[in-house]
C-alpha cells in the first residue's frame, strides 16, 4: 500500500486495521537501520495506538467520520500540538510553554481521523532550503544514502519518512519551496498551495507574506486529499485533465540555468513526453523574474518578518541558534520601514505583470530545483552552504512571491537520482492546477 486511497481500501475492506498501520508506521521509524531517529524530533507512540484502537472500534460501529481514519502521518514540528512544546527544529525554545491548543491545520486532520505519529524534523525555524539540522541531526535522502545526501527543507523529515514508509502522508510549510524542494530531493509530491487556502494559525512563521502550508505524500491525489481536509473543503478526487492541448508555458530564462546533467536530462525527457502526449510546450521568456530579483535585493519579506518575531527570541537565546539560521535571520536589521513599503509595491506590481505574462498558458512547468541533492559533508563550508541554499531555492520561491499555487511531482526513472518537475498554477487555481497535475503524473508514470 502507497498511497491515501490505498490505505482507506485496506481498512474499508478489513484488510488491515488501524492499529496494523500504526504498528508498522513505529516499527520502521524505530528501525535502526533507517533515518527514523533524525526524521522525527519526537514520537509520539502511546498517543497514536490509543487513537488507532479508537479507530477502530468508530469503524466496527459505523460511525467513522471519514474514510482516513487510523491512517498514520507526520505533523512538522513548526505545528503546534496540544500539550507538546512546538520547537521549531531548534533548541531555543525549549524551555517555552506547551502548546494550549492545536493548530488549526493539525485539528482538522485529526477531525478527519488522521493518526499523526510523531513530530517530523525541519531546517531550524525553516528558515533553509537544505534541510540541515544541527541540533536533531539531518535526515538523508533516499538517493545515495550510503554517502549521504541532503534531503532538501525545511519540511526534511516530513519527506524523508514518507520517501521511506513510516508514514503516508505528512505535514510541511512552505515559504520559498519547504514542501517542493525535500519532495524533488526525496522522490515524492509535494504540494503549495494558495496560501490563503489555508490557515496558518498555531504555526510558528517564518514570513506572515509568504507562508503556505501544503503536504507531502506519495501521490497527487494523497496531496487533494489532505489540502482538501486542511483547507476545509470538501475532498473530490481530481478529474484529470486532458493533456491534449494543454499550454504548459516553458520559460526558458532563469529557470533552467546552472541545471546539472542529471536534472536536465530527466527535465527534458519529461517534456518530451508530455508533448508526445499532446501538451502544447510553449517555450517562452518570463522577464517579470528580474523585477522579483531586484526586488529581493535586501533580503525580501522573509528576512524582514522573521527578524521581527526573532528578535526577542534572539537577545534572549541567540547563542543557542544555528549560526547559519541566526545570520540569516538578522539580515532583517538591514531593512527599514521604507525599503519593507517598498517591496510591498513592488510585489502588488509584479503579481499583475506576471498574471499578464502567463494569461496564455494554463501552467508553467520547470525543474523543481536545478540539482541533485548535494552531499551532506559538502555543505560544512559556509559559503558553500550558502551558494546552494540560494540555488536551490531560486525557482520555487518565485511562486510564494506571485502568490500562486504550485506542485512538485518525481520525473526521474528508478534507480536514478531524485529529480521534481514543478508546475505553477494561478492564484486561487488550485483545483485546475490539481487536475493538471494528475495528468502530467500519469504521463510521467
Amino acid at each position: 500500500m502507497r498511497t491515501i486511497e490505498d490505505h482507506a481500501q485496506a481498512l474499508e475492506t478489513g484488510r488491515v486495521s488501524a492499529r496494523d498501520l500504526i504498528e508498522t508506521s513505529l516499527a520502521r521509524i524505530a528501525d535502526p537501520a533507517g533515518e527514523g531517529a533524525r526524521a522525527f524530533i519526537v514520537v509520539h507512540a502511546a498517543q497514536a495506538r490509543a487513537m488507532a484502537d479508537a479507530a477502530d472500534t468508530l469503524r466496527h460501529a459505523g460511525r467513522a467520520p471519514s474514510r482516513y481514519v487510523g491512517i498514520p502521518i507526520g505533523l512538522k514540528d513548526l505545528c503546534d500540538i496540544k500539550g507538546d512544546v512546538t520547537t521549531a527544529g531548534s533548541r531555543a525554545l525549549a524551555d517555552a510553554p506547551p502548546a494550549a491548543a492545536d493548530a488549526l491545520v493539525v485539528a482538522r486532520l485529526i477531525a478527519a481521523g488522521f493518526v499523526p505519529v510523531g513530530r517530523t524534523n525541519m531546517t531550524e525555524f525553516a528558515f533553509s532550503g537544505l534541510g540541515i539540522n544541527p541540533h536533531y541531526g539531518t535526515p538523508k535522502s533516499p538517493w545515495d544514502r550510503g554517502v549521504g545526501r541532503i534531503p532538501g527543507g525545511s519540511s526534511s523529515g516530513t519527506a524523508v519518512s514518507v520517501a521511506d514508509g513510516m508514514v503516508v502522508g505528512g505535514l510541511g510549510t512552505d515559504t520559498g519551496g519547504s514542501c517542493r524542494i525535500p519532495a524533488a530531493f526525496c522522490g515524492v509530491v509535494g504540494y503549495k498551495p494558495t496560501a490563503r487556502r489555508v490557515p496558518i494559525e498555531g504555526v510558528v512563521p517564518l514570513s506572515i507574506s509568504l507562508d503556505s502550508i501544503g503536504p507531502l505524500a506519495n501521490s497527487v491525489a494523497c496531496c487533494v486529499a489532505m489540502d482538501a481536509v486542511m483547507a476545509n473543503e470538501g475532498f473530490a478526487a481530481p478529474v484529470t485533465a486532458s493533456l491534449a492541448g494543454l499550454r504548459l508555458g516553458l520559460a526558458e530564462n532563469f529557470f533552467l540555468d546552472g541545471m546539472d546533467a542529471t536534472v536536465s536530462a530527466a527535465f527534458e525527457r519529461a517534456v518530451t513526453k508530455l508533448s508526445a502526449a499532446g501538451a502544447r510546450v510553449v517555450r517562452m521568456r518570463l522577464s517579470v523574474v528580474d523585477d522579483i530579483v531586484a526586488a529581493n535585493a535586501k533580503g525580501g519579506f522573509a528576512v524582514a518578518e522573521a527578524y521581527a518575531w526573532h528578535r526577542a527570541l534572539l537577545a534572549r537565546a541567540g547563542e543557542k541558534y544555528d549560526p547559519r539560521i541566526r545570520a540569516r535571520i538578522e539580515r532583517g536589521v538591514q531593512q527599514n520601514a521604507a525599503d519593507y513599503m517598498d517591496l510591498l509595491a513592488a510585489r502588488a506590481r509584479i503579481i499583475v505583470e506576471a498574471n499578464a505574462a502567463t494569461a496564455g498558458v494554463d501552467a508553467l512547468i520547470m525543474p523543481t530545483v536545478p540539482v541533485v541533492p548535494p552531499r551532506i559533508a559538502d555543505l560544512d563550508d559556509e559559503r558553500e552552504y550558502g551558494r546552494v541554499n540560494l540555488l536551490v531555492l531560486r525557482n520555487c520561491a518565485v511562486g510564494n512571491f506571485l502568490d500562486r499555487c504550485a506542485i512538485s511531482v518525481p520525473c526521474h526513472m528508478p534507480g536514478e537520482a531524485p529529480v521534481g518537475l514543478m508546475l505553477v498554477g494561478e492564484t486561487m487555481g488550485d483545483a485546475r492546477l490539481f487536475s493538471i497535475a494528475s495528468a502530467v503524473e500519469a504521463a510521467l508514470a
